[in-house]
């Protein structure tokens, strides 16, 4: 089934406009949902919306609360809320240019891929990655999306765009109050040099494919060996990981030239070829 487009509209940059359709560019498909199911009958739970010492009420009783204090609600009715949303716009507008490194990750939220909705579009389009990718900078604006605002910054991506959705700056916990009790000190040259030459060693180009969720692969081949066995019970064995041994006081030096040791002895990690291949001749 062909991809449906997240928003539809115009990219605009001073008075140039560039129609566009942007994609969500990651799926849920890979995680595992659960039902509560009652047993006896093979059915799923349905859930009562009821009131502590009332029992049931009905649905249209039910209006939105805010608290703002321990037990106290201001009541906000869907009209009501309805009445602040933003109107969504089907322009987006790039209001400034930042360099990439100036946006900590922690901003970053949720990417999209933005494609030009026509032939049209194309050349507009280009013209717009070429220029970010010369630059090397990122554009900032703000999306209007089914009554809410998204700060938002795009980049090239190959021969698109990618979106990303960012997080405003009361959305994220500045980490220094964590921090803060880590000491100072420098540890011993002979420490970072061990600690480094374990990880050069452990260096390799990042492919996603590589690594996977052992416990939903765990749970995908439990749902399918209890679907063959028609509902009986079947315990699935999970490899753990091996326990630590030994008490908490390590001999940190020691530990590090292991490590480095038997890394040694293991296969190096695959690296990207550098072999160039040979150019296809033209017909």
């Amino acid at each position: 089934m062909a991809a449906r487009a997240y928003w539809q509209g115009n990219i605009r940059l001073a008075l140039v406009s560039i129609p566009v359709e942007i994609y969500a560019a990651v799926k849920s498909g890979a995680s595992i949902s659960f039902r509560q199911i009652h047993e006896p009958s093979g059915k799923p739970i349905s859930y009562e919306k009821v009131v502590s010492g009332l029992g049931p009420v009905d649905r249209d009783e039910i209006v939105k609360g805010y608290e703002v204090s321990k037990g106290n609600y201001v009541l906000l009715d869907d009209e009501e809320i309805e009445a602040v949303r933003i109107e969504s716009k089907k322009t987006l507008d790039l209001v400034q240019f930042v360099e990439a490194h100036e946006i900590d990750p922690l901003y970053f939220e949720k990417p999209y891929y933005v494609v030009p909705a026509d032939d049209l579009a194309e050349e507009a389009f280009i013209v717009l990655r070429e220029a970010l990718r010369a630059a090397k900078k990122i554009a900032l604006g703000q999306l209007s999306v089914r009554g809410h605002e998204k700060l938002v910054a795009l980049k090239p991506c190959g021969k698109g765009i990618l979106l990303e959705t960012l997080r405003y700056g009361d959305e994220v916990r500045q980490g220094q109050s964590f921090f803060k009790g880590i000491g100072t000190d420098k540890p011993e040259k002979d420490l970072i040099d061990l600690a480094s030459s374990l990880i050069e060693q452990k260096t390799a180009p990042f492919d996603a494919s590589e690594f996977h969720d052992r416990y939903v692969d765990a749970l995908k081949k439990l749902v399918e060996k209890k679907a063959k066995a028609k509902g009986k019970k079947v315990l699935e064995d999970v490899e753990e990981p091996a326990a630590a041994t030994g008490g908490n006081v390590i001999d940190l030096m020691a530990a590090l030239k292991k490590s480095v040791g038997d890394s040694k002895g293991k296969p190096a990690p695959r690296k990207a070829s550098t072999r160039k291949t040979p150019a296809k001749k033209r017909a």
